[in-house]
Formats: C-alpha cells, sequence, structure tokens
C-alpha cells in the first residue's frame, strides 16, 4: 500500500495525528504501534525521540502514512537512522516546528522547554519522560504519549491528535 503524504488528502476533513515516543527498539512494540495507527487511519505519525536504532525502520516502514520523527536524546547514529527512514519519514532537529492545517505544532524530546513553547504553539508533543501527559497549558494542548516500549512503566502507548478538536487521547497497547 502506498503512503498517503498529508498535503495529498482527499477531501480535507479532520486530520488525525498519530504521537509515539520512546520506542526504544521494541520491535513487537513499534509493531502493534504502527498496525493501531493504521487501524485508525491516522494522517501523519509524530515520533518525538528515542527511536535508538536503525533497524527499527523494518517496522516503521508498514505505516500508511507519512512520518516526522526528532531524535532523542539515546538515538546514537543519527546519520544512518536518517538513511533507513529515507523512505518512511524525515527526521528533524531538536525542537521540530510546524504549521499543519493552521494549527502551530512543536515536538521536542527535552521536557524541561515543554511550558516555553507552549507559549507560542497550539499543540506541544514531548517524550523523553516515558510519562502519559495530556493537558491544556494556557491556550496550548500538551501531550506526551507515555512510552512505546514499556520499559520504564510496563506499559506500551501512543497517543492520537485530533487537530480539528484540538484533544488527544492516549491508548494502551
Amino acid at each position: 500500500m502506498q503512503k498517503m503524504l498529508l498535503n495529498e488528502r482527499a477531501g480535507g476533513g479532520n486530520i488525525k495525528i498519530g504521537v509515539i515516543s520512546d520506542s526504544h527498539d521494541n520491535m513487537e512494540a513499534i509493531r502493534k504501534a504502527v498496525e493501531f495507527f493504521n487501524s485508525k487511519d491516522v494522517d501523519l505519525v509524530m515520533h518525538a525521540g528515542d527511536i535508538v536504532s536503525p533497524f527499527t525502520a523494518d517496522a516503521f516502514k508498514e505505516l500508511n502514512c507519512d512520518m516526522i520523527l526528532i531524535y532523542g536524546n539515546n538515538d546514537g547514529d543519527k546519520l544512518y537512522l536518517k538513511e533507513r527512514f529515507r523512505n518512511i519519514g524525515t527526521f528533524y532537529l531538536d525542537p521540530y516546528m510546524a504549521e499543519i492545517a493552521g494549527v502551530k505544532i512543536a515536538m521536542t524530546h527535552k521536557p524541561e522547554i515543554v511550558e516555553a513553547l507552549a507559549t507560542k504553539y497550539d499543540i506541544v508533543i514531548y517524550g523523553h519522560t516515558h510519562e502519559k501527559d495530556v493537558r491544556n497549558e494556557g491556550d496550548a494542548l500538551i501531550v506526551n504519549p507515555g512510552e512505546c516500549c514499556g520499559y520504564l512503566t510496563g506499559i506500551k502507548s501512543v497517543a492520537i491528535i485530533s487537530l480539528e478538536k484540538k484533544e488527544a487521547k492516549i491508548f494502551e497497547l
């Protein structure tokens, strides 16, 4: 199946963004996350860092949509990660900042800058803490999907953001 790029969406409507962080090489968890995102027909997946090894591209390549990724503190071989994910998604430096369908979004792996980003962005996605977090800070929606890997908490989780509603929900895998 060919990936659907966000700018190629037919019919407009509510854009759904799948959010994942801290997958830490857990291939089983990554496969579950990919299957989940595909089953929910997300339009884009955003990974908030700590992919870790380039071989994880083998699982992420099954996504039916494009992917935006940032590097986390455990992502060692950044050049090879970028190469392996070349046909899956695009890596950006931290923090990633963009506007999607009129919504200003920032993504970081650094929890210490989340509140500052929330003063300028509608949605702030972050990782690193392995702890689930969905809250409003002023006018901003802040989302940490928790850890995909499940290594620290024993819970594998991801999130889906509705851009139209500016709401997020966390799902356990």
